[in-house]
């Protein structure tokens, strides 16, 4: 009676034994192949790349090249090993003993380090070379990776470090520059899809160019991943494997539905779009995988509008190319980008909701109804071409202009100054400096510049909270007092003109007659403002397409007018120099 053997998974079985054997590393393999030539082995690796790309394998593969003697015994290092020596066969069985493999996801400390440390003075038991490989190196603790610095940087001659991770951005800058660095790129599609059809003849299975498509595509550029779905994928065909069995094994869509679905989404066809989800729902499609799907076609879909190329993807059918190119063409690029940054919520939304249908039903709902409305370059052309309605009982929309607070600033100096000039002496003339000083501030408007430019910000909130203006000439300023005024409001505004002017204000209080205060009159122009945009049609049919917007600043044009002088660079006359001086 004859004992089978035990099943090997294919990832297993096929792993690459020699740099011929690894697919999609053409640069790492190139470099290795020179290092080993001219005799410069670093004393320490790091492989760095996504699941699945090779680094463990890669890493083994270097052992192997250092400690192989060839089937005669004699070879040195090389980065073709045999294969078949004592050495390359321990390795690659994983039982070398001078070839110690530490998965630092579970021996994360220091202790474990002190290991390596003490053991590598010791020399080799068999080999050339005692090698550590260290996977997922990335996951070391602090003190773990100070603890290997210093043999790092100056290791025994016999003694080589091979480190592997997926977090390359993790592991200290000290580490890095002791290392020669190898970056595992993602295996490319075509590449990918012929190692999978590879592997396919030699297992004598039969599967399809669109299921071998949909592999590559779900294996995200990790051979492991596609190999392991080739495996599961053989398993379920159970014969010649097709793309349909591979997408009910993944729980995926078909590719043409999803297109579909897209499709009625951006028709605004929610009746339509709700019914292809539910069909694809019940044939198996989990909801998460169809807005994710959805997502990738936003994606893709946009990428080909900006770079037609992009729609040469191996992994796509002529059919799905063809019809990717034609939406491409047609839908605008803002509709693609607000199709995706929805997407990404609804993603989320499906993910925490305690029901993945309904959550994602209604995220198809929110998309339908977004996707046909229009941009605002579309709804304010639309605006624009359409005559206003008349304004309430034929009147046009009034606007605020505001006046400044004056109480006969100008008569009041005319009359101070005839005043003057009839005088005579000493008197006259120093009623006459005092007359041209104060003649600076003609208007109340004046004192609250001088206020302000003074940066008396404490007197300024209260003279424009709190004045109510009821009489002012260059020198005496009457007003009535708010309810919130502070009692030495007055005096502490005279002393303080005083000190500023060098002349003395009499500033007063009277019963009546005030006028509103700066504040009051700003916030009804603001107010009359803000009525004015919200009576505007452009406005309004912004507010009835997006109900819940809201006016959060108005820029009038004399404001755009004083904003672009003030970003506009001045102008030189003449040739400047810049080490002229004034």
């Amino acid at each position: 009676m004859t004992k089978t053997s035990a099943y090997q998974v294919l990832a297993r079985k096929y792993r690459p034994e020699t740099f011929a054997d690894l697919v999609g590393q053409d640069a790492m393999v190139r470099t290795l192949k020179n290092a080993f030539r001219a005799d410069r082995i670093a004393q320490a690796f790091i492989m760095t790349g996504i699941r699945g790309t090779g680094k463990t394998t890669t890493a083994r593969i270097i052992a192997k090249g250092m400690n192989c003697i060839g089937a005669d015994g004699t070879g040195g290092p090389t980065t073709d090993p045999c294969g078949t020596c004592e050495h390359c066969t321990a390795i690659m069985e994983g039982r070398h003993v001078d070839v110690m493999e530490m998965d630092a996801a579970s021996r994360t400390g220091v202790g474990d380090i002190r290991e390596i440390i003490e053991s590598v003075h010791y020399r080799a038991a068999s080999a050339r070379y005692k090698i550590y490989i260290i996977d997922e190196v990335h996951m070391l603790s602090t003190s773990a990776f100070n603890a290997l610095l210093k043999t790092l940087e100056e290791p025994p001659e016999h003694v080589k470090f091979i480190f592997a991770t997926t977090e390359i951005r993790k592991v200290p800058v000290t580490v890095l520059s002791r290392c020669q660095r190898f970056d595992l790129r993602r295996i490319e599609p075509e590449v990918m899809i012929a190692l999978m059809q590879k592997i396919a003849r030699a297992e004598g299975a039969e599967i399809t160019g669109d299921a071998l498509a949909l592999i590559t595509r779900a294996a995200e550029g990790s051979a492991r991943d596609a190999t392991s779905l080739l495996d599961q994928a053989i398993s379920h065909g159970a014969g010649e494997t097709t793309a349909d069995q591979v997408r009910a094994m993944l729980g995926l869509a078909d590719r043409g539905r999803v297109l579909d679905l897209f499709d009625l989404i951006m028709r605004g066809d929610a009746a339509g779009a709700l019914s292809e989800l539910s069909s694809q729902y019940a044939e198996g499609a989990d909801p998460m995988a169809v807005l994710r799907d959805l997502a990738e076609v936003s994606h893709w879909i946009s990428v080909v509008k900006i770079t037609p190329e992009a729609a040469e993807d191996p992994t796509i059918s002529p059919d799905e190319r063809t019809r990717g190119q034609a939406m491409a063409a047609e839908l605008p690029m803002r509709v693609m980008t607000r199709m995706w940054q929805m997407l990404l919520k609804a993603l989320d939304e499906v993910a925490t909701s305690p029901n993945a249908m309904m959550a994602a039903e209604m995220a198809v709902i929110r998309l339908t109804h977004v996707a046909d409305l229009p941009s605002p370059e579309e709804l304010v052309r639309k605006l624009r071409d359409t005559p206003p309605p008349p304004a309430p009982g034929g009147g046009k929309p009034v606007q605020s202009t505001g006046s400044p607070a004056a109480g006969g600033g100008a008569s009041a100096i005319a009359s101070a100054r005839t005043a003057t000039n009839a005088g005579a002496g000493p008197q006259a003339a120093l009623a006459r400096d005092v007359d041209a000083a104060l003649a600076r501030y003609p208007t109340f408007d004046h004192v609250v510049e001088l206020v302000r430019a003074n940066r008396d910000v404490k007197l300024l909130v209260e003279v424009e909270g709190c004045v109510r203006l009821a009489a002012y000439q260059p020198g005496r300023i009457e007003f009535v007092p708010t309810e919130s005024a502070p009692h030495d409001l007055a005096q502490r505004l005279g002393g303080a003109l005083q000190r500023w002017t060098g002349n003395r204000w009499a500033v007063t209080l009277v019963n009546e007659g005030g006028a509103e205060t700066i504040a009051e009159k700003r916030d009804a122009a603001d107010l009359a403002l803000q009525a004015e945009a919200q009576d505007h049609p452009l406005v309004q049919a912004v507010m009835a397409a997006f109900p819940k917007a809201q006016i959060t600043n108005i820029r009038t044009p004399k404001d755009q007018q004083a904003e672009a002088q003030a970003e506009a660079l001045p102008e030189v006359d003449g040739e400047w120099d810049p080490f002229e001086e004034d």
